[in-house]
């Protein structure tokens, strides 16, 4: 039976209910169809006839000169915690047919990079990883005005436009300093991330909000603006060292500024957990060999990876329905040895 199409325009989700099929698997007919059966092939054909679905001209058009690749941008991809985020994009693009680019940020204007990138065809679509960049200015660099495919998987997102993967960084800081609390801990510092990264304001907001709860101080001398690096780690280490009252606890904005304090407090004979206990935020492959074991808040980064790649992909091949997705994952608190009850 034709589908009554004088209200609305038929979309691909009604092609593929009146097919039985997926709107992937509609997708998949229309843009490769090697990849699919005859008789769904006929089955998905039959329904486009009888629903008056006609494709997009334009979106057929970049569809013909795709390049079945995504580009996946990202601050600095030497930090150990996008190695198991990238494994996963990778993973999970290969299984739907598309290359993965990697690329950091590219000089003074690196909105102005990505646009003459992904203008040029080499990707159909980017998987962003940094918060730095503006997202406004990446919502119309289609050809022809047709909107860029954009998931953005780096903490908080403030365009509600913008797809997203994110996890809870406010939440999840919150958890940090009450297992500090929790511990005995009373004088508990905290080493920032990066200003311009978004997931900084996040994890600092919920450090203040869980400290506030309890009823805690918040000192100038216990806050330190780090880098997501070691050396600021290091350097926070410093500070605290030399503090009129040193903190018992520290939470740390990522595990590399973790490691990178714990070490500069062995050097100084502050030992961690014995006279200090650190928390991080991560859960990087070191995390558990780390001298203490470290204990953090684990991202789900493989699920971050996969999750983002498959809606980017979706976005691309005309499966989403065009609605804004926003997921946000739930990190977990790892306990290992660098915390302990204050003695």
């Amino acid at each position: 039976m034709a589908m009554n199409t004088s209200r609305k325009t038929p979309t691909i989700q009604d092609v593929a209910r009146q097919a039985g099929v997926s709107a992937a698997t509609v997708s998949r007919v229309l843009s490769a169809p090697e990849r699919v059966t005859e008789a769904t092939r006929e089955r998905v054909h039959a329904a486009v006839r009888d629903s008056g679905y006609t494709m997009n001209q334009a979106a057929r058009s970049l569809r013909l000169k795709a390049a079945r690749t995504i580009l996946m941008a990202a601050p600095n991809i030497g930090n150990p915690y996008y190695s198991t985020v990238l494994d996963a994009v990778l993973s999970e693009a290969s299984s739907r047919g598309y290359s993965v680019l990697v690329a950091s940020r590219i000089g003074d204007d690196p909105n102005r990079w990505l646009q003459d990138y992904l203008l040029s065809t080499r990707a159909d679509g980017l998987l962003l990883f940094d918060g730095s960049l503006d997202t406004n200015s990446l919502h119309h660099i289609g050809a022809d005005g047709i909107s860029l495919p954009l998931v953005a998987a780096y903490d908080e997102i403030p365009d509600p436009k913008v797809n997203s993967v994110i996890t809870d960084n406010r939440l999840a800081a919150k958890r940090a300093v009450q297992h500090l609390a929790a511990l005995g801990h009373t004088r508990i510092a905290h080493v920032i991330g990066p200003s311009r990264n978004k997931s900084t304001n996040e994890r600092f907001v919920g450090y203040q909000e869980a400290m506030q709860a309890l009823g805690l101080q918040v000192r100038p001398e216990w806050l330190y603006q780090g880098a997501y690096n070691t050396e600021s780690g290091a350097a926070a280490a410093e500070q605290f060292l030399v503090a009129p009252e040193r903190p018992t606890a520290v939470f740390c904005g990522n595990d590399e500024m973790a490691t990178g304090l714990i070490h500069r407090m062995h050097v100084a004979g502050v030992e961690c957990p014995r006279d200090i206990s650190v928390v991080g935020f991560d859960d990087v492959s070191f995390a558990p060999y780390y001298n203490p074991p470290l204990t953090t808040m684990r991202q789900p980064r493989e699920e971050i990876g996969r999750m983002a790649t498959r809606l980017l992909i979706d976005i691309i091949e005309g499966v989403s329905n065009g609605e804004p997705v926003h997921v946000v994952l739930t990190s977990d608190l790892i306990v290992r040895e660098s915390t302990r009850t204050i003695g």
